[in-house]
Order: structure tokens, then C-alpha cells, then sequence
């Protein structure tokens, strides 16, 4: 019997989705097409202001602040 690699039960080590944003080495640049979108129809949701200049880790922070107050993209 074999074992998957892609299986994810067994495994220790968190997924790159859970990592903290402080700690990316990518987070100080500036955010990515895909945020800018999705942040900018939250802020819109919400009735908040859109800030274009936010760097990756900000931007991936408001993006969960903004999921908690509009109840987007959230599954628990």
C-alpha cells in the first residue's frame, strides 16, 4: 500500500494558506492584481474606503477583516 504524497491528513506542517502574513518574505510588496480585485468588491460590500497602496501582507489582513464583517469567503 502507498502512501499520497497530495494527502494532507498526517501532516504537521501547516499549508502555506495558513502562514501568518507578518511572516511572509513576500509580504512587503505591493499587493497582487487578484487582492486589489477582491478587496476592492469587500470594501464595496462594506461601505469602506479601498486603499490601492496596501502591500500583499496588509492587504491579505483587511481582506480577512472584511470577510468577518460582510460574511464573505467564509466556511466556519
Amino acid at each position: 500500500m502507498s502512501i499520497d504524497p497530495k494527502s494532507s491528513t498526517g501532516s504537521s506542517v501547516p499549508s502555506n494558506a495558513e502562514k501568518d502574513p507578518n511572516e511572509w518574505t513576500t509580504g512587503a510588496e505591493s499587493m497582487t492584481g487578484a487582492q486589489a480585485s477582491y478587496l476592492k468588491t469587500l470594501c464595496e460590500e462594506a461601505g469602506e474606503a479601498f486603499d490601492p497602496d496596501l502591500t500583499k501582507a496588509e492587504a491579505s489582513k483587511r481582506i480577512d477583516a472584511l470577510q468577518g464583517k460582510t460574511g464573505r469567503g467564509r466556511t466556519h
